[in-house]
């Protein structure tokens, strides 16, 4: 990452943790590390990287609500193929399956298919703050404690 991001400070961060959360290929843990490393606050470093990827999980899940299927396609590069697993997980886990939406590669297709087959949006919306913020601040105490996470 550049040192750009840190230039923007916290808005930085926030845009990072965003953009991560989104179907761009980005990551924002470098950036959050970069910061709890070069002093600025734990508390709100914590708070607005897990907000920023809260809301673009929960804009993914837009997408999938407002799209369809050849948009998510044609938009998104979603892959028609992956619904009907995804539908499996969502009808036999329901809107639990939002705490998983952090992880790399299946989190974002998880999050659209919330949306595309009408899980409840405040559920949903809990689930996936919750996963986020564990996520977070799991990665926070690494770099406080000078761990590696796997």
């Amino acid at each position: 990452m550049s040192a750009d991001w840190f230039e923007y400070g916290y808005w930085g961060l926030f845009l990072a943790s965003f953009l991560a959360a989104t179907i761009l290929p980005f990551s924002s843990e470098v950036i959050l590390a970069g910061m709890l490393l070069g002093g600025y606050d734990i508390t709100l470093c914590l708070m607005l990287a897990t907000l920023g990827n809260w809301l673009g999980g929960m804009s993914n899940y837009g997408l999938g609500y407002l799209g369809n299927i050849e948009r998510l396609e044609k938009w998104l590069g979603f892959k028609r193929e992956k619904l009907p697993r995804l539908r499996l997980y969502i009808r036999k886990y329901g809107s639990y399956v939002a705490f998983f939406c952090w992880l790399p590669v299946i989190g974002d297709p998880l999050a659209v298919a919330l949306g595309f087959y009408r899980s409840n949006v405040l559920n949903v919306a809990v689930w996936m703050l919750l996963g986020k913020a564990i996520r977070y601040a799991a990665l926070l105490y690494s770099v406080m404690n000078g761990k590696e996470l796997i």
